[in-house]
């Protein structure tokens, strides 16, 4: 399965997105259902509130993801401790902008 994951911008400064990237590969964790997959893009949400993660989810649909993954940083607040208050709203709108027909995966690590 090919994936795209969207990140907080900002937790850019201190997590390169390396476990997200291991853990996907090896198919562990929020990725023991489908097995190792693909990263095929991995871009942050673009900033509060999110707006760009709807964009860009679109566009990593059309260039090939099966699936679009919210990292943890969003959704539980690794390695930060606080998750984003727009997940909700931004899961939302990703999911109206891609379609029903494209899996979310609603974290990473």
């Amino acid at each position: 399965m090919k994936i795209g994951i969207i990140r907080c911008q900002q937790t850019e400064d201190i997590c390169p997105g390396t476990t997200d990237f291991k853990i996907a590969a090896q198919g562990k964790l929020a990725f023991e259902e489908t097995g190792p997959v693909e990263v095929i893009g991995f871009v942050s949400c673009g900033g509060c509130p999110g707006k760009r993660a709807v964009s860009r989810a679109k566009i990593m649909a059309e260039r090939g993801a099966q699936a679009i993954v919210f990292a943890s940083c969003i959704s539980r607040g690794t390695p930060i401790g606080m998750p984003c208050p727009h997940f909700k709203e931004m899961k939302e709108a990703v999911i109206r902008r891609v379609g029903e027909g494209i899996r979310i995966i609603e974290w990473t690590h």
